[in-house]
């Protein structure tokens, strides 16, 4: 099975940190939205991240385009931010 074309679906990364509540229903939100496969970032203790991320957590981030989702966001939301960033990248 070949993995799908880096146009196709965002390259995705929920940037969060441990003990965050708001992190779990960013989860929860991404799971309704069916949003691609996406990787955890976690920002604790590494202050790059920290000084980029600290207060703003979650953060859904597009790794190919660079686009950010910052929380509160809904599944509707994800939903239209994913299509935005898919027809970014395809002009």
């Amino acid at each position: 099975m070949n993995p799908p074309a880096s146009d196709a679906i965002p390259a995705l990364q929920l940037v969060q940190r441990d003990d965050c509540p708001l992190c779990d229903q960013a989860l929860a939100v991404l799971a309704a939205a069916r949003a691609p496969e996406f990787e955890s970032v976690w920002i604790d203790g590494v202050d790059a991240l920290e000084a980029a991320y600290g207060m703003r957590v979650p953060v859904l981030r597009d790794t190919v385009g660079g686009a950010e989702l910052d929380w509160p966001f809904d599944a509707d939301g994800v939903r239209a931010w994913l299509s935005r960033t898919q027809l970014s990248r395809a002009q």
